[in-house]
C-alpha cells in the first residue's frame, strides 16, 4: 500500500496555480491590448488570412493618402484656373469700359497698363506650387512654369522679348511699300491686286463684283493675283469687294462703289470718261483703302499674330531677319536669340498624363497640367499683345490702330467657338475630383469591412475575458487556500495520541 503525502499534493497544487497565473497574465495582456494574439503565429491557421488582410489595409491607406494629396493639388489648380478666368474677364471689362485712349510717354494707354498688371498676376498664378511642386510645369515639377514678366516682355540680353518680336512682325507684315505686302497695278482698262507669296501682310481671299461690263477673276496664280478688266464703264452704285485675311486669321473687306462724284467719297471711286480713266481711279481708291487698313487693322492683327507665335508654339515662331520689311518666312527662335516664356516640361506626352497616381486597387488617375494648354496660351497671348504693343502719339492713325487692337483682344478673350476654354480645363479637373471622391469613399468602405474581418480574428472579446479572469481568480484563490492548509499538515496529524 502506497501513501501519498501532503508534500506531493502541495506541489501539484502549486503547479496548477502557476498555470492559472500564466493564464491570468495572458488574459490581462489580451484585455489591455484588445488583441487575442501578440504575433501572427499565435493565430494558428488564421495567420495567413490575417497577413493578407493587413497587407490590403496597408495598401488602401496608401491609396487614401495618394487621393488626399492629388485632391489637394486639384483643389489648388481649380482655384488658380478660376483666378485666371477672372483675370481675363477683368481685362475684358477694362477694355470695354475704357474712358480714355490717350497715350502716355511710353506710347500706351491706361488700359494697357492695367493689362500689364493682370499679365504679371497671370504668370504668378501659373507658377503656383503645392508643397514643393509647380503644378503647371508638366512632369518638371521642380521647375517654375513661366519666366519673369519682365524677361517675357522686354527680353534678356540677346534674347528678344515679346515687345521686340511684335515690332519685328509689324515691319514684316507692313512690307517695304506700306501696303501690307500687296501690290496694286495694271495698265489701260485692266487692274490687278497681288500679294507677294510670303506668310506676311494681307492674304487675298476672294473678290466679288457687280461692276457692269467687267471681267473679274482670282485670286489665282503664284503669287495669288486678282484681275479686273473693264469692258465698259460701270454704272453708279456698282460695287467691287476685296476680301482679305490678316495675320491673326481675322478678315477685312474693302468695298468700293462706283460714283459720278469727283472727288469720290469714302469707299468710292469715280467713273471716268473712259475705262482706262475708271481703272486708274479704281486703283487709286483701292490703294488708299489698303493703306488705311495697313496703318490700323494690320498692326493690331500683326501684334496678336506675333504673340500667338511666341506663346502658342514650341519653339516660338519669329520673323527670319533682319531685314524684316523684306522677310519671306518665319523661323524657330532659339534660346540664344529668344526668351522662352514657358520653362516647364513640354514633351510629347499629353499634359494630363504627365502626373498619375493610383487612388484605388484598380483605379489610376491622371492629373498633370501644363501652362501651354491652348486656353491658357490664348489668354496669355491676347493680354500680352495688349500689354506689350506701343503706339506713337504723333501717328494720326494711332488711335484707330489702338482701337483695332483692343477690340480684337476683347473679341478673342470672349472665346471662339470650337476652341478650348478655361472652363473646359476646370471641367476636366472637376471630373478628376469626382473620381477621387468616389475612390476615397470606396476605399473607406472597403477599409471598414476589412478592419471588421481582422478584428474578428485578432480582436479580444473583453466581456468573455472578464468572465474568464474572474473564474480563474476564484479558482486560484480556492486552490491557494487548500494548498496553504495542506502545507501545514505533518505525519503527527495522522497518528493517534498516546494513552499514557
Amino acid at each position: 500500500m502506497s501513501i501519498t503525502g501532503p508534500g506531493s499534493i502541495t506541489a501539484a497544487n502549486v503547479m496548477a496555480q502557476t498555470n492559472m497565473m500564466n493564464q491570468l497574465n495572458t488574459l490581462g495582456q489580451e484585455l489591455s491590448s484588445g488583441e487575442v494574439a501578440q504575433t501572427y503565429s499565435d493565430l494558428g491557421s488564421q495567420a495567413g488570412v490575417a497577413v493578407a488582410l493587413g497587407a490590403q489595409l496597408s495598401a488602401l491607406n496608401g491609396y487614401s493618402n495618394a487621393a488626399s494629396t492629388v485632391g489637394t493639388t486639384l483643389s489648388v489648380a481649380q482655384s488658380v484656373l478660376t483666378q485666371l478666368g477672372a483675370a481675363g474677364s477683368a481685362v475684358q471689362q477694362a477694355v470695354s469700359q475704357q474712358n480714355s485712349t490717350s497715350f502716355d510717354s511710353t506710347g500706351q494707354t491706361s488700359t494697357q497698363e492695367t493689362a500689364a498688371s493682370y499679365l504679371d498676376q497671370i504668370f504668378s498664378l501659373l507658377n503656383t506650387q503645392v508643397g514643393d511642386n509647380y503644378i503647371f510645369s508638366g512632369s518638371a515639377v521642380n521647375q517654375p512654369a513661366a519666366a519673369s514678366t519682365n524677361e517675357i516682355l522686354n527680353g534678356n540680353g540677346a534674347q528678344a522679348g515679346l515687345t521686340q518680336l511684335i515690332a519685328e512682325r509689324q515691319q514684316a507684315d507692313l512690307g517695304s511699300n506700306g501696303l501690307g505686302r500687296l501690290t496694286v497695278g495694271g495698265t489701260g482698262s485692266n487692274m490687278t491686286l497681288s500679294q507677294d507669296g510670303t506668310p506676311f501682310g494681307f492674304q487675298l481671299t476672294s473678290v466679288n463684283s457687280t461692276l457692269t461690263g467687267a471681267s473679274v477673276s482670282g485670286p489665282a496664280g503664284t503669287p495669288p493675283t486678282i484681275s479686273i478688266s473693264l469692258g465698259s464703264n460701270p454704272n453708279p452704285g456698282d460695287t467691287v469687294q476685296f476680301n482679305l485675311t490678316l495675320p491673326d486669321g481675322s478678315s477685312q473687306i474693302i468695298s468700293l462703289q462706283a460714283t459720278t462724284d469727283s472727288p469720290p467719297g469714302a469707299g468710292q471711286f469715280t467713273i471716268g470718261s473712259s475705262t482706262t480713266a475708271t481703272a486708274a481711279n479704281l486703283q487709286t481708291a483701292l490703294t488708299g483703302s489698303i493703306t488705311n487698313l495697313a496703318q490700323t487693322a494690320l498692326p493690331a492683327a500683326s501684334a496678336i499674330a506675333a504673340a500667338s507665335g511666341f506663346f502658342g508654339s514650341d519653339p516660338p515662331q519669329i520673323v527670319a531677319g533682319p531685314p524684316y520689311v523684306t522677310a519671306t518666312a518665319l523661323t524657330s527662335g532659339t534660346p540664344a536669340n529668344t526668351v522662352f516664356w514657358y520653362t516647364g516640361e513640354n514633351g510629347s506626352t499629353p499634359a494630363l498624363q504627365t502626373a498619375t497616381a493610383q487612388v484605388g486597387p484598380s483605379m489610376t488617375i491622371a492629373y498633370g497640367m501644363r501652362a501651354t494648354e491652348p486656353a491658357i496660351t490664348s489668354l496669355v497671348a491676347n493680354v500680352a499683345a495688349l500689354a506689350a504693343t506701343t503706339f506713337s502719339a504723333s501717328n494720326p492713325d494711332a488711335q484707330q490702330a489702338y482701337q483695332a487692337l483692343s477690340q480684337s483682344v476683347l473679341a478673342n478673350l470672349s472665346g471662339q467657338s470650337g476652341t478650348q476654354s478655361i472652363d473646359d480645363i476646370e471641367a476636366n479637373i472637376a471630373n478628376a475630383q469626382t473620381t477621387i471622391t468616389n475612390a476615397s469613399n470606396l476605399n473607406t468602405k472597403t477599409q471598414a469591412t476589412l478592419q471588421d474581418m481582422l478584428q474578428n480574428m485578432e480582436g479580444a472579446n473583453t466581456t468573455q475575458i472578464g468572465e474568464d479572469i474572474l473564474t480563474l481568480q476564484n479558482n486560484l484563490s480556492a486552490s491557494m487556500s487548500v494548498t496553504a492548509r495542506l502545507a501545514q499538515l505533518s505525519l503527527v496529524n495522522y497518528l493517534a495520541p498516546s494513552s499514557g
